[in-house]
């Protein structure tokens, strides 16, 4: 695996009574771009110190990785642990230079919970509510691309249940009016300035339906988003851990975020034509 520095604990911003912290996974040789990583735990648990594999084989594909923590709903409600995410957006652009990437290529991944919160964050809501308090600085919060998997991506206060959503009860904030619920929802912020999007679910997670990534995608393509679906046959919750799958995950999943941060005209090119420049520049 390539050289990488790890900064363990550096912080990003102040909840106002703590400090936020994140590490940092820099590569020797990068590639102009970083992704901010966003774990799972249903909100209410897990840790930034799950990501350790992810962000390593992130780094050895050239990208600055940061693994963020945010604040549990234990300690705050939503939409406090989306002012996180924000504040570790906002942190990571401020301080791009310094730590060797293009700060319009920033890229974003959730796993479940983080899935959600990455997805509201790439929907840069204008709402007041879902804005931390002190503000972005002036920092733009837009990202170049977001892979969540197995995301929560629609909230229902009660009544029949949608097909994809999840009582919201289940993101203590969420859960205490229709409106909340709607404004908790990734689908609400679906546009066609949406960022490129890669959901990933297996259709036997029993946590989060996979409709919820399916209902997403069509809601996608239907406003006129760039969105890639994968869906996993058999795999259920938490696959994305899993030792003999993760490596091709995060091969995979680099390369959705070269493809839109770094090299979009690369990737659209066709096979031919860049085996004539190949052969041209081989001459």
């Amino acid at each position: 695996m390539a050289e990488i520095e790890e900064r363990r604990n550096v912080v990003y911003g102040d909840a106002g009574q703590r400090p936020l912290k994140l590490d940092v996974y820099r590569p020797a040789e990068r590639n102009g771009a970083a992704v901010l990583v966003v774990h799972g735990g249903g909100w209410s648990q897990g840790s930034k110190d799950v990501l350790v594999n992810a962000c390593r084989l992130l780094a050895a594909q050239g990208f600055v990785a940061m693994a963020s923590e945010y604040r549990l709903t234990g300690e705050a409600p939503f939409p406090a642990n989306l002012h996180d995410v924000r504040r570790a957006i906002r942190w990571a652009k401020e301080n791009a230079g310094e730590l060797g990437f293009d700060a319009d290529k920033l890229c974003l991944e959730g796993h479940s919970a983080g899935a959600h919160l990455v997805l509201l964050a790439a929907g840069e809501p204008d709402d007041p509510r879902l804005v931390p308090p002190e503000g972005l600085g002036g920092v733009s919060g837009k990202i170049a691309a977001v892979t969540a998997i197995y995301p929560p991506t629609l909230f229902y206060f009660d009544g029949p249940r949608p097909s994809g959503a999840m009582l919201a009860e289940s993101l203590p904030g969420a859960d205490l009016s229709v409106e909340t619920a709607a404004l908790a929802s990734p689908m609400t912020y679906l546009a066609a300035g949406y960022p490129p999007v890669m959901l990933l679910h297996g259709d036997a997670d029993k946590v989060v339906p996979v409709s919820a990534s399916l209902r997403f995608a069509d809601k996608a393509r239907a406003v006129g988003a760039k969105v890639d679906l994968h869906i996993y046959a058999g795999l259920p919750h938490g696959f994305a851990n899993h030792p003999e799958i993760q490596p091709t995950l995060m091969s995979l999943i680099g390369g959705f975020f070269r493809r839109w941060a770094i090299g979009p005209e690369v990737f659209a090119a066709t096979p031919m034509v860049l085996a004539q420049t190949a052969a041209a520049a081989a001459e």
